[in-house]
């Protein structure tokens, strides 16, 4: 019995033994499994902190190179003189360097503001682990609104704007509005009519479905006050004429701002640019042309109108130098001659101008300094001036030191690309009446870009009793960032208007 007790036993052991290495296997099996998952969790986790550091030091390599336009709005070579990559080391608050970010930073082309910088962050402990990060960086210009004023302004019936119009004094709109209109007056009395105050913006335009009992169609300049866009009533949507919207009261335009120094233009044409003296004539007049050249005249004469063409209105609506500003003869100065590298044309003198651009950035000023009122200078466009491509490769700006005019010659269906800035007067047509002959009334006027006007604008007056019976204004939004050359900003200091990852 003890015998068999005793083999029991030895069996009992060898298989408590056997069970003993089977679950010691099973783990350290697991174990090692625990221990090889934990070291790759230590590795990915390692990996994701050094890519996210990279992902932070490459932000910071952007925010940097903004400090540093801050400092030197024009420097696009980190301060080196000498073309990139630009590297520099990030380090912990300790001082401990535990990174890099590369840059590369392209400029801006002529006229533009828009700057790009690609940015590169890697860590010391992992170089290869790289993230990169590309931003656009510009300034501003004025050119945020289709039109922007300082005067009262009304825009009549068969106008419509594609773009935000603002004025530091109130405006009537009796068109179509497809984007803001904001007035920095909450009120104002409407000089166009009798009658008290009207909201700052305000509509004369009937009421859909304009029948009666509705208030009377929008007539002529003695139409009367509306009580429904004045105060005490409330000041309705009218969603039939301001599309996005209407706001009064809003903070004024430093207008200031809009009329660019004409000195620095000037003095920037004549050392690198274009400049022409007093013509000895009326003024000149420059073809642009699409191969990158323009030909300029003198203009000798001008047309004349017979007794009863004048302008009946030159009283009321403020009108001086009136006249048909339209060219009889002129004479060849220089044909062919190449646009500016820097981009800027100046002339001492009156000028009308037209043509066609292609891939040109430009800036086109008259005037005659120093400035006295009674020898300001003017702008007249009587044809087409177009731009060739619409995506912000082209881009002009005609900046007069008194008006922009369409002259009585003026094309009866007309088309102006540009950004136009009447520095002291206004962007318009005169008056004229319909002893002016056919000339007196056009048909319509296409205006792309923005318009800048000191005093009032206007192309058609009243119901369209002289100028273009349809006025379309649309703005063309590459020139916030990417204006023509010296056009005017709203600061120095740069914005990041696109940011991303790559």
């Amino acid at each position: 019995m003890r015998n068999n007790f005793e083999k029991v036993i030895r069996r009992t052991r060898g298989v408590i033994l056997i069970q003993t290495l089977v679950f010691a296997t099973i783990a350290v099996m697991i174990i090692g499994g625990l221990v090889s998952w934990a070291g790759t969790n230590i590795k990915v986790s390692k990996s994701n902190l050094n890519r996210e550091r990279a992902f932070q030091i490459a932000e910071a390599g952007i925010e940097y190179y903004r400090w540093h336009l801050a400092h030197a709005n024009a420097d696009f070579q980190d301060g080196t003189g000498a073309a990139g990559p630009y590297v520099h080391n990030f380090t912990d608050r300790d001082g401990n360097v535990i990174g890099q970010f590369t840059l590369t930073i392209t400029p801006p082309p002529t006229g533009s503001t828009k700057v790009t910088i690609q940015s590169v962050g890697n860590t010391i402990e992992q170089p290869t682990k790289t993230r990169m990060i590309t931003a656009q960086l510009a300034i501003p210009s004025l050119a945020k609104y289709a039109v922007v004023a300082n005067a009262n302004m009304r825009f009549g019936a068969g106008t419509e704007v594609f773009g935000p119009i603002h004025s530091n004094g109130g405006i009537r709109f009796d068109g179509l509005a497809h984007n803001t209109i904001t007035s920095a007056l909450s009120t104002y009395d409407d000089p166009d009519h009798s009658g008290g105050s009207e909201f700052g913006v305000h509509t004369h335009a009937d009421l859909p479905p304009h029948v009666a009992p509705n208030i009377p169609p929008d007539s002529d300049f003695t139409d009367s006050f509306r009580s429904a866009e004045a105060p005490p009533s409330t000041m309705s949507a009218r969603a039939d004429i301001f599309l996005s919207g209407r706001q009064v009261g809003v903070p004024a335009v430093d207008f200031a701002g809009i009329t660019t120094n004409l000195s620095t233009i000037k003095t920037n044409a004549q050392s690198a640019g274009k400049y022409y003296a007093a013509s000895g004539g009326l003024g000149y007049y420059i073809l642009l042309k699409t191969n990158d050249t323009f030909d300029i005249y003198r203009v000798n004469s001008l047309t004349t109108g017979n007794g009863q063409c004048n302008n009946s209105q030159t009283q009321a609506l403020g009108q001086t130098g009136w006249g048909t500003w339209s060219i009889n003869t002129k004479s060849l100065v220089a044909a062919a001659v190449p646009f500016p590298a820097n981009g800027l044309v100046f002339v001492e003198d009156n000028l009308w101008i037209d043509g066609q651009i292609n891939g040109a950035r430009l800036t086109i000023a008259a005037g005659k300094l120093p400035d006295v009122v009674a020898t300001r200078k003017s702008i007249i466009i009587n044809s087409n001036l177009l731009y060739t491509d619409y995506t912000g490769l082209d881009a002009l700006a005609l900046i007069a030191q008194s008006n922009i005019n369409a002259g009585l010659s003026s094309l009866a269906t007309q088309r102006i690309d540009g950004a136009l800035i009447a520095q002291n007067g206004r962007v318009g047509r005169y008056y004229y009446n319909s002893n002016c002959g056919s000339g007196y009334l056009r048909t319509e006027m296409t205006l792309y870009g923005m318009i800048g006007t000191n005093q009032r604008y206007g192309f058609a007056y009243g119901s369209v009793s002289s100028g273009y019976q349809d006025r379309n204004i649309i703005y063309d939004s590459n020139l916030l960032y990417a204006p023509p050359p010296s056009f005017p900003l709203t600061s120095n200091q740069y914005s990041i208007v696109s940011w991303k990852e790559e």
